[in-house]
């Protein structure tokens, strides 16, 4: 089967996670999380980040939701960049689970811009209207870019002041971290994150993410949120399939060395694009470029790999860089957009 620049969900499964799987699949274990796989994992989710409460859910929608669930209070709406994936590819799921409604705010690179968000402060006044008591941010952006950690805690006392709760979707994290040179901890716990949901998915496991709650008084509540898991369908019935991935992923490394891998691709592509005289619009940190296409290259350069149109009025494209990207991979795609180019 040929490879995928379209998405990092495209990319099959690490084989050492692989390996985890087969082993989980031996005897019999406690079934809705009451297996010995999911007891360590969860420690080792206090060795990366620190205490916290971790609680597995199936995808990266539920993660999401679920998080932002555990958030919720009476009136409750999540104030999040034009861009999110909540908002933009997730079906309205959030306001289907939790009759939560989004407040958006415009954004041209995936950011939250804060002084855009302060229009929403006078929500926060009135009944008539839902209460942006819950900000959420990606890490990556949807766009590519990447939040400083001076952004992060910008955003996190923001939300502080104004008495709101900060949720990250961490569906990308991994390449975010490797891009910054810090630690999971450091960009989550140490920047002021309430509550993240840590997606592995897109960086070499089969199925299964995790929501991680950092605030003290969450923690305190996690036997509350057992039962609102269970309301939103994400018990696991053998969830020490989900907990064996991540016990190898941080154990092993493989979370870390899947992301670099994944940068370092699309820093390679983003090079040979340029040899070519293609252009990159954005500045290439983690696993995503986005670049410039002769649109009448781009059906054909898609049947060779296929790649997602971003804009088409201009003709973007988006690339994104799998763990499992090789440069062999790279250097045959820039070989056929020269072949096509030069018909």
């Amino acid at each position: 089967m040929k490879k995928s620049f379209a998405s990092d969900n495209y990319s099959g499964v690490h084989p050492k996670i692989m390996e985890s799987l087969i082993k989980a699949n031996n005897g019999h274990e406690s079934p809705y999380g009451g297996d010995t796989y999911t007891a360590l994992a969860k420690e080792k989710f206090n060795e990366i980040f620190g205490p916290v409460e971790t609680l597995f859910v199936y995808n990266g929608t539920a993660s999401n939701v679920f998080a932002l669930d555990i958030l919720k209070e009476i009136g409750s709406a999540v104030l999040c960049p034009s861009t999110a994936h909540i908002y933009t590819d997730e079906t309205g799921a959030l306001a289907k689970i939790t009759g939560m409604q989004m407040l958006t705010v415009p954004s041209q690179d995936g950011k939250l811009d804060l002084e855009e968000a302060k229009k929403y402060l006078q929500f926060k006044d009135t009944f008539h209207r839902a209460s942006p008591n819950i900000i959420s941010i990606s890490q990556a952006t949807e766009n590519g870019t990447i939040y400083t950690l001076d952004e992060i805690k910008e955003i996190s006392n923001f939300a502080k002041e104004h008495k709101m709760y900060l949720h990250m979707d961490g569906a990308r994290i991994s390449n975010a971290v490797v891009a910054l040179g810090c630690s999971l901890e450091e960009m989550t716990r140490g920047c002021g994150v309430d509550i993240l949901s840590f997606g592995a998915t897109k960086n070499g496991i089969m199925f299964g993410e995790a929501v991680v709650i950092f605030d003290e008084k969450l923690k305190n509540r996690v036997g509350e949120f057992e039962y609102l898991r269970k309301q939103n369908l994400q018990v696991l019935s053998k969830m020490r399939f989900v907990a064996a991935q991540y016990i190898t992923l941080f154990e092993e490394n493989i979370w870390y060395e899947n992301a670099k891998n994944g940068n370092d691709m699309a820093k390679y592509l983003e090079e040979q694009l340029l040899n070519i005289n293609i252009k990159v619009t954005n500045e290439v940190l983690g696993n995503t470029v986005f670049a410039i296409l002769p649109e009448k290259i781009i059906e054909q350069l898609q049947d060779f790999c296929y790649f997602y149109v971003w804009d088409p009025t201009i003709s973007e494209v988006r690339f994104v860089m799998s763990f499992d990207i090789v440069k062999k991979d790279v250097d045959n795609f820039i070989t056929k957009i020269k072949e096509l180019i030069s018909l």
